[in-house]
């Protein structure tokens, strides 16, 4: 290269290259002319309103309403500034005055956070309402409260409950450290450097109970899905629950309305569904699907499918009904589904959506629903737990890493649940006390500071107020989570919360570290769900497994109708798997109680899931008897 195209390439090299402060806000300002299009119709068709820590940046929405009216181009040098961030200063303030381009982006950008907030709601809106309109009245809190009639599952005079749990707090320290610094805590230990370390559990399951799970399921009888919903709607009715959505009488054709089902279930679509049903027209599901498939239908099946089988004798060998576990599964987002899907890179770069579901100690899936691929799964735990229509009552509960957060251990424990997440990264989580540090001179590298319990007090009267609110059904847990956790939300309800989350938080983790019971426990239901999900995935295969459905209201029809589906497969395979066990018995085989806690009802290969979808039904079946068990090849 010539020295002079190369001098020359330097020198335009150093025009385009940007300094090193650089800040990508400022590519902004090029969509403003885009952004006008719309936002003086927005701004002015909405009532809004500011709590006191947003008035100022409610004074520049009206300023800008102002000056849309007016047609006026400059900002008044005395425009309400108190909202705008360091970021945005070199932006906005120009030497000719203030740019009225950037002042604008910066008044929408601040509202967005604003309104997910609660800091600014909008009137006779449901979604962006007063953060007050969502609670309980204040007069009717406190008849409640009088009444002892919160129910709260926890002493509602504050002194007495933080004194009952600050010294629980105490005593668990004390234990800690004392088997920290004898190296005694069980397969865990403090590093000198002040690290946890936790040994990683061993697989629990012995090999006999793969052998034994083989045997049962080569026992199970064939059949096609749709013989296997028919007999699961003879034993359990749930299709009496999808009732008509004016008149209230049940579907005239069950087989119509199965096929319904079916089609959300393994993701066909109406219209594919009609062309594989013999007798079958796309005008008929689409009438049955108006009038018959709503969310309430779908609980209240899927409620009594969950019913039926924790009744099952056999369900007991796997748990109790009081536990349970949550996980959120992705689903590419393909079709012009692509276009309502959210990119989590952890899923990879292609949009998605996800259903998260709850699934019991007994595998029962007992609710599930769709959210967003970007929200943190900790939103919607408290969802599951209060809103299914099941007879479950779940005591604890377990989820991953991203199930979790400081608000979400606080509700759990004022709602009555114990909550025991598994979490990836609990060395780097800090403890949070009472008293010195000193006290603790082992455990001194893993506490983070001391509880807030002015905090605490101050706003304790909002943080029972919130909790009843949320348990009485006035306001849903994910909403309240959403704007308690939303930027840049940082006011005394979310800060006391927070506070007594921490104490909630120190205390498991003080658990987890000295009781290896515990956390096999949240393995094994972790475990179980995620098992689950391979299920899930089987049954929603058509479409290469992706949603395809635009609407919100088709994507929660499909979560809704794979987990009834899904639900009905476990409750059939438990029972067989009761027989086929019995048949084994029989058989002679010699069969080891311990290991059928080690079995699961959560196979699929002797159900066939595609192909034409009839409704006939084997003869037996119709006759009231259960099918005849396959008999095993002898060598």
């Amino acid at each position: 290269m010539p020295w002079e195209v190369f001098s020359a390439s330097i020198t335009e090299a150093e025009k385009l290259a940007q300094s090193e402060d650089f800040d990508y806000l400022a590519l902004i300002g090029s969509g403003f002319n885009s952004l006008r299009r719309y936002t003086p119709t927005l701004l002015d068709a909405l009532d809004m309103k500011a709590a006191p820590a947003a008035r100022e940046l409610h004074a520049g929405i009206e300023l800008l309403k102002n000056m849309n009216q007016h047609q006026s181009r400059k900002v008044p040098d005395d425009a309400p500034t108190g909202f705008i961030r360091k970021r945005w200063e070199s932006l906005v303030y120009t030497p000719d005055g203030i740019d009225r381009r950037f002042y604008e982006l910066c008044v929408l950008s601040e509202l967005k956070n604003a309104l997910r907030s609660g800091d600014i709601w909008v009137q006779d809106s449901r979604q962006f309402k007063d953060f007050e309109d969502y609670l309980l009245p204040p007069t009717r809190f406190e008849g409640q409260r009088e009444d002892r009639k919160l129910g709260l599952a926890v002493e509602t005079n504050c002194d007495n409950y933080l004194e009952s749990r600050l010294a629980t707090l105490d005593q668990k320290l004390i234990t800690v450290e004392r088997l920290a610094f004898a190296d005694q805590l069980p397969d865990a230990g403090i590093s000198p450097s002040g690290r946890l370390r936790i040994t990683p559990l061993d697989n629990a399951v012995p090999d006999a109970a793969e052998a034994l799970m083989q045997q049962a399921y080569s026992r199970l009888p064939h059949l096609k899905i749709t013989e296997l919903l028919l007999e699961v709607d003879n034993w359990t009715g749930f299709t009496q629950h999808f009732t008509h959505l004016k008149s209230g009488a049940t579907a005239g054709d069950r087989q119509l309305l199965l096929t319904t089902i079916l089609a959300d279930a393994i993701n066909l679509g109406l219209s594919k569904m009609a062309e594989s049903c013999p007798g079958t027209t796309y005008a008929k599901l689409t009438w049955l699907q108006a009038w018959h498939i709503r969310d309430e239908t779908y609980s209240a099946g899927l409620g009594s499918l969950v019913n039926a089988h924790s009744r099952q004798s056999f369900a007991a060998y796997w748990g109790d009904g009081t536990t349970s576990s949550s996980d959120g599964q992705n689903f590419k987002a393909g079709g012009r589904g692509q276009f309502a899907g959210h990119v989590n890179l952890k899923y990879g770069q292609e949009p998605g959506v996800q259903f998260y579901t709850h699934i019991s100690d007994q595998y029962a899936p007992f609710h599930s629903k769709v959210i967003n691929a970007t929200v943190r799964d900790a939103t919607h735990v408290l969802d599951g737990l209060l809103y299914h229509e099941s007879d479950l009552r779940i005591e604890e509960h377990y989820t991953d890493t991203a199930g979790f957060t400081d608000h979400v251990f606080a509700l759990m424990h004022l709602l009555g649940y114990r909550f025991a997440p598994r979490i990836r990264d609990l060395a780097d989580r800090r403890l949070y006390i009472n008293g010195d540090t000193k006290q603790y001179p082992t455990l001194a590298g893993l506490i983070g500071g001391r509880i807030n319990v002015k905090h605490i007090r101050t706003h304790w009267d909002e943080i029972l107020r919130l909790a009843a609110s949320i348990k009485q059904g006035t306001v849903t847990a994910s909403l309240m989570l959403r704007k308690l956790g939303s930027y840049p939300r940082q006011n005394g309800l979310a800060i006391a919360l927070r506070e007594l989350g921490r104490i909630e938080r120190t205390l498991f983790a003080l658990d987890w570290m000295q009781n290896v019971e515990l956390r096999r426990r949240v393995q094994v239901g972790l475990n179980k769900g995620e098992a689950k999900n391979a299920l899930a995935r089987a049954v929603f295969l058509n479409r290469l497994g992706e949603l395809r459905d635009r609407s919100y209201e088709n994507q929660r029809y499909r979560a809704s109708g794979l987990n009834l589906v899904v639900s009905a497969i476990i409750l059939w395979n438990t029972v067989y798997m009761e027989r086929a066990v019995q048949a084994l018995r029989e058989d002679g085989r010699d069969i080891d109680e311990t290991l059928l806690r080690h079995l699961s009802p959560l196979g699929w290969e002797h159900i066939n899931l595609t192909g034409d979808y009839i409704w006939q039904q084997d003869k037996q079946v119709e006759q009231g008897k259960y099918r005849s068990l396959r008999t095993l090849q002898r060598s």
